[in-house]
C-alpha cells in the first residue's frame, strides 16, 4: 500500500498578518457599544436586584428574616411597649417598636431569602447598585438608609387581563359594597 501525500498549498507570506489587520480594520469602524460608567447611567431591566429596601411601618419585629438569613446579617433590636386597651374595660396589650434595623452588605450574599419569609412585606428589592464605601465597616447600612432606597423600590407589575382578583382584594372590595349598602338603606328609608 503506498502513504498519499497531503495536497500541497502554496503559502502567501504575511497572509495571515494580513487577515488579522482587516478585522482589526473591521472593529475599528464599528461603533463602540461600552457605556463608560460613571459618565453614563446604565439601563437595568426594570426589577432589578440592587439592595433591600426597609419599608419600617410594616416591620413587626417578628424577627424572621434575621433567623432565616443564612450569613446572619441582619441586626434587629426592639423593645415592648404597653398599649391602653382600645375600648373601656379592655386589657392592655404589648407589642414590639423596632429600635435598630441594619443589614451588613459586607457579608449579604444577596440571596433573598429575607424578602421571602417576610409575612408583613416589609423588605423589597430596591435597584439601587452604587453603595460603595472606602471602608467596609461603613457598609452596614442603618434603617434611615434602608427605607430611603424603598422609595426606588418598582411598582409591581400589572396582573394579566384574564387573572383572577387576589383573594384579599376581593374581600376587602365585598366589605367595602357590604357597608356602603348598609349607609345607603337608612336613607332610602327617611325619605
Amino acid at each position: 500500500m503506498a502513504e498519499s501525500s497531503p495536497p500541497t498549498r502554496s503559502r502567501i507570506p504575511g497572509a495571515g498578518l494580513a487577515k488579522g489587520l482587516a478585522v482589526t480594520l473591521r472593529t475599528m469602524t464599528r461603533k463602540h457599544v461600552t457605556e463608560q460608567y460613571p459618565d453614563a447611567q446604565p439601563e437595568l431591566p426594570p426589577r432589578t436586584r440592587g439592595v433591600i429596601g426597609l419599608f419600617e411601618e410594616n416591620c413587626t419585629v417578628c424577627m424572621l428574616c434575621a433567623r432565616e438569613c443564612p450569613d446572619w446579617c441582619i441586626y434587629i433590636d426592639s423593645h415592648k411597649e404597653t398599649v391602653p386597651p382600645a375600648a373601656p374595660g379592655g386589657r392592655e396589650r404589648s407589642r414590639n417598636v423596632l429600635d435598630r434595623f441594619a443589614i451588613d452588605f459586607s457579608l449579604c450574599m444577596y440571596c433573598g431569602i429575607c424578602i421571602e419569609v417576610c409575612p408583613f412585606d416589609a423588605l423589597f428589592w430596591s435597584p439601587e447598585f452604587e453603595y460603595a464605601e472606602t471602608d467596609i465597616r461603613e457598609l452596614t447600612h442603618e434603617r434611615d438608609k434602608l427605607r430611603e432606597w424603598m422609595w426606588t423600590v418598582p411598582a409591581p407589575p400589572a396582573l394579566d387581563a384574564g387573572a383572577e382578583e387576589p383573594k384579599e382584594i376581593a374581600a376587602a372590595r365585598k366589605a367595602a359594597e357590604k357597608l356602603a349598602a348598609a349607609q345607603a338603606e337608612p336613607q332610602e328609608g327617611e325619605s
